[in-house]
């Protein structure tokens, strides 16, 4: 007997809200990783102050692509500009369906003349991998899911980042002078401890650093010579709970629901997965609600990844897009909250903080005004801050807005309502970090 797909996951909830809303979700966690080392304020201050390393291994699927046809396919499921994409770039993947609409988002590098590796969650790789099978291209891939998934073994890939002030002089150290200048978002081949890898640039908390990447095997040895050189440099190891609270410093929005539901043109994909994926289990929670599953899609522009996006070649979407890049209403934003009204709500040390759950954004009035997609607490600067999405924006991009705090575990009109949220495909709402 085949086991449940998604789509009958939907069928026997009713809906996809059905499904998904889930009030009581538990919190996200690193797999292996401890949640803390030092504590995590601690953990926190040092990729501000001096420097940290995070052990980045377990919390990703991997997605590897091989074969003639590799590129032709990626092309052909992605927005993104294969121009010019050479041996060690990176990419933030940009998959979207018919409508336009983020399936979600992935890190893809070209490791390979013909080979490429896609790293995130999965929704981004069950899109790939389910294109290559049914597309007959000339292709071989294989998955290697994350450690809380894997039955047996260690990962395939070691990943270790390096980040913070002090994180070009930890590496100067290690390897006995600079390494090559990279760009951001390219890496080079570099050895240390007599393995060889890659020395990828990139960072998620705003700081200079570096991300080391090569075969499992070679890892202990690696992060050995790592944690030894950091030593002159009071290096902190980072912990599950702090590593997943800096991305709401860089901006970056994290597990946007992958708009795959209720596309009626979508059922054969959505019978392809799992009901037990991640598609058929990440959790919507939060005070904002809505029985509309689209009101919880986002597009690529929302999330600020139009200069990824490239028209030069057909892609599934690409009409939808083009189309959408000329009426974005929703923009992503940073919100800091008083620290005054987080006490007066949480009480005067609310803790560590941190929710991929909905809530609402609401002006004086009471109006909707956007959602948060990633809410934290950041320590060393005292402040809440959340990633939002609203159906105006708040402030303009980039720039940090500021707002009363509140909490509703529940939804605050129970039965069916409208979200508030303009309907898609009039996409292009304020999201923000």
């Amino acid at each position: 007997m085949n086991p449940p797909s998604l789509q009958d996951g939907i069928d026997k909830a009713g809906s996809p809200i059905g499904l998904l809303w889930k009030p009581n979700a538990r919190h996200w966690t690193v797999p292996v990783v401890e949640p803390e080392y030092v504590g995590w304020r601690e953990e926190q201050m040092a990729w501000r102050a001096s420097v940290a390393i995070s052990d980045l291994s377990h919390h990703m699927s991997d997605l590897f692509i091989e074969g003639p046809d590799a590129r032709r396919l990626l092309m052909e499921v992605s927005a993104n500009n294969y121009e010019n994409f050479v041996v060690g770039q990176a990419k933030q993947f940009v998959p979207v369906t018919q409508q336009g609409l983020l399936i979600t988002d992935g890190v893809l590098m070209r490791s390979g003349e013909e080979s490429y590796v896609l790293s995130g969650v999965p929704a981004a790789q069950n899109w790939v991998a389910y294109h290559a099978k049914k597309g007959g291209y000339d292709v071989s891939w294989s998955f290697d899911p994350d450690s809380g998934v894997r039955k047996e073994g260690g990962p395939k890939l070691f990943r270790y980042q390096i980040q913070g002030p002090l994180a070009l002089d930890l590496v100067a150290r290690a390897f006995g002078g600079p390494l090559p200048q990279t760009k951001f978002f390219h890496s080079t081949p570099v050895t240390l401890a007599g393995r060889s890898f890659r020395a990828f640039r990139h960072g998620m908390a705003g700081q200079a650093g570096y991300e080391f990447i090569g075969d499992w095997e070679d890892g202990a040895a690696v992060k050995d010579a790592l944690m030894k050189a950091g030593e002159a440099f009071g290096l902190v190891h980072v912990g599950g709970k702090a590593y997943f609270t800096n991305g709401i410093e860089s901006g970056w929005i994290p597990t946007p629901t992958p708009a795959i539901y209720s596309a009626p043109e979508l059922e054969e994909y959505r019978r392809s997965i799992s009901l037990f994926s991640f598609e058929g289990q990440k959790p919507l929670h939060g005070s904002y609600f809505s029985e509309n599953i689209e009101d919880y899609y986002t597009s690529p522009f929302e999330l600020g990844y139009g200069k990824s996006i490239a028209f030069n070649h057909d892609f599934i979407g690409r009409d939808a897009l083009e189309k959408a890049r000329e009426g974005v209403h929703r923009r992503k934003v940073t919100l800091v909250f008083d620290l005054d009204d987080v006490k007066r709500v949480m009480g005067e040390d609310p803790g560590y903080v941190l929710s991929y759950a909905r809530y609402r954004i609401e002006g004086s009035g009471g109006a909707l005004a956007g959602m948060t997609f990633y809410t934290g607490f950041i320590d060393p600067g005292r402040h809440r801050a959340g990633a939002v999405a609203g159906g105006r924006a708040l402030c303009r991009a980039g720039h940090a807005g500021r707002g009363a705090v509140g909490r509703a575990s529940r939804p605050r009109h129970p039965g069916r309502r409208r979200s508030g949220l303009p309907p898609h495909p009039r996409h292009g709402r304020a999201l923000a970090l």
